[in-house]
């Protein structure tokens, strides 16, 4: 080993250090009711804030559920917190949703995670008119892979079950997940590239475009340049991750923006269309690597790209009759 890689891997060590004595040392507090709380960013943003809204039922116990919810892109977490405020107070589960400023976390750093860098949008990719359509031209946007899985913002969601599980003093040990839209993005690609988190059932709810588990497809659409072996890909595919679609969030579809490029489209060339070829192309995947596979699809009848009434499926999919 050289003495540059040595520096490297003690720099590494070191900040990772530093965030754990950090984030040991945060002292929140989650009182009765809707509010907020702020942690520092993960590795590569440790300058930038996250906003964590929450909701803490009345009748809370230090066995009550927790939720974490991942806003679109418009960040809101606050408004996709407030979505899920009655069924906090019904089922006694504390909700949970963190907000990433756009001015520090890019379309690269949010919807896909961190897993690229260097990404420019301003070159192959426009708005057209009267629609929700973004055409993305692949032969001329450019980005690096960002191989340094430290970075990912994956690894925040463990980190901000803990601070508040912490300051609850709650006895959970596992925590669910919803995302809709950019949301659903960021949690089926979360299963896929962080299998070893302590979520439990986590519905990616009307995601645009998906990865697939394509050892031939360069990311964001494949994972031919991504580091993921056999033993990650069947923790993975073991994991409780529902596909969440609405039966509306077809063709028709009008809501959220729609990303068209001539890979995303082999996915389909709507919401709908690319929830279902992602689901059978995973389960063919993991019957050819002959691995478990525990995901599911469940379409939701008659609701399109709405996130507080697929919010609302979900809470009943979560908390009833269970």
């Amino acid at each position: 080993m050289n003495i540059k890689t040595l520096t490297f891997i003690i720099l590494c060590f070191g900040l990772k250090s530093t965030l754990a004595q950090r984030n040991s040392s945060i002292n929140i507090q989650i009182n009765k009711g809707s509010g907020s709380f702020q942690i520092e960013g993960g590795l590569g943003h440790i300058n930038d804030s996250i906003t964590i809204y929450y909701h803490r039922p009345k009748n809370m116990t230090s066995n009550s559920k927790i939720l974490m919810v991942i806003p679109g892109a418009g960040r809101n977490g606050d408004s996709y917190r407030d979505s899920w405020v009655e069924t906090s107070e019904k089922h006694s589960v504390l909700i949970l949703s963190p907000s990433y400023p756009e001015k520090n976390y890019s379309y690269g750093d949010y919807h896909l995670g961190g897993i690229v860098k260097d990404l420019n949008l301003n070159k192959g990719v426009t708005f057209k008119k009267n629609s929700n359509q973004v055409l993305m031209d692949e032969d001329i946007v450019e980005f690096n892979i960002n191989t340094d899985a430290s970075q990912w913002i994956y690894n925040d969601f463990d980190r901000i079950f803990k601070v508040a599980k912490n300051s609850i003093k709650s006895k959970q040990q596992k925590y669910d997940m919803f995302g809709h839209s950019a949301g659903g993005q960021i949690l089926h690609r979360f299963v896929l590239m962080h299998p070893n988190s302590k979520a439990d059932r986590i519905l990616a709810s009307n995601s645009s475009t998906y990865t697939l588990i394509d050892f031939e497809t360069t990311f964001p659409f494949g994972i031919k340049d991504i580091t993921l072996n056999k033993k990650s890909l069947k923790k993975a595919l073991k994991k409780n991750l529902i596909l969440f679609l609405g039966e509306l969030d077809n063709e028709y579809e009008k809501g959220g923006r729609m990303l068209r490029s001539k890979t995303a489209d082999k996915q389909g060339t709507h919401r709908l269309a690319r929830g279902n070829y992602f689901y059978k192309n995973s389960l063919e995947t993991a019957n050819r690597l002959n691995v478990k596979f525990n995901w599911k699809l469940i379409v939701v009848p008659d609701i399109g790209h709405n996130q507080k009434k697929m919010a609302k499926a979900a809470a009943k999919y979560l908390y009833t009759n269970r």
